[in-house]
């Protein structure tokens, strides 16, 4: 298969050698093409490579070269609809939902701080599994967009231990006020990298179930951090 990217950073033929070099490196990278003059880097594969691992063979988030989907290439993924793209999400909402709904359903009437909690808990703990499955990708997503990340590539594996964490304490309704304040900064900070990519249209994967599902960055990561912000306030607030 072959994909055509944008890949801007390059101004003379010593950048261009460069990154042809960086990128065959990649073990399923056949042949590359790439021009200083249009912008652009044409990758031949055995299979496809997510955007996040070409970043990182080109220096990572904080490289002069910055590749990202070429409108009439990668981003063929558009042609499927909203409902389809964002299916795994969904779901995993519907089903949280659902069992958050049950469980704080008390004598006819619905326990709103114990929804929360199990809709929280459910949540991270739900995002975190998928981190996990391949912990290695998800950091290398996360640090094309997180505002941490992008500065501390450790972070990435840090953070879906925090989720873990956190959807345990929810789960177990340990340290109520702590787990939620640090909710709340985490939160806080993580969708500072989201609002930023999406402001700017970046054409990025999103990273909040790993590298298991290829979901688009859009408002619909914004709504999911919005929600986990505005619970943990909302609890703090209750208390």
């Amino acid at each position: 298969m072959t994909h055509t990217y944008q890949l801007t950073g390059m101004t003379c033929g010593g950048c261009e050698n460069k990154v042809k070099n960086n990128l065959l490196i990649l073990p399923e990278v056949t042949a590359v093409e790439v021009s200083k003059d249009t912008n652009s880097a044409t990758i031949s594969m055995d299979k496809h490579i997510g955007l996040a691992a070409l970043q990182q063979a080109l220096g990572g988030a904080e490289s002069k070269y910055q590749i990202t989907a070429n409108n009439h290439s990668e981003l063929a993924e558009e042609t499927k609809s909203w409902t389809e793209t964002y299916k795994p999400i969904l779901l995993i909402f519907g089903y949280v939902t659902a069992i958050s709904l049950l469980v704080s359903w008390q004598d006819g009437n619905i326990n709103f701080m114990t929804f929360m909690r199990i809709f929280m808990a459910g949540f991270f703990l739900t995002f975190s599994f998928f981190k996990m499955l391949n912990l290695k990708a998800f950091a290398e997503s996360y640090a094309m967009y997180d505002i941490v990340a992008k500065k501390f590539s450790s972070w990435g594996y840090i953070y879906a231990f925090i989720e873990l964490g956190l959807g345990l304490s929810f789960a177990l309704n340990l340290l109520p006020v702590v787990v939620n304040w640090v909710t709340l900064v985490v939160m806080l900070v993580s969708i500072i990298g989201v609002l930023e990519s999406v402001l700017n249209k970046k054409k990025i994967q999103c990273a909040c179930l790993g590298a298991v599902f290829n979901l688009p960055m859009s408002t619909v990561t914004i709504v999911e951090d919005a929600i986990m912000i505005a619970m943990s306030a909302a609890m703090l607030i209750l208390m």
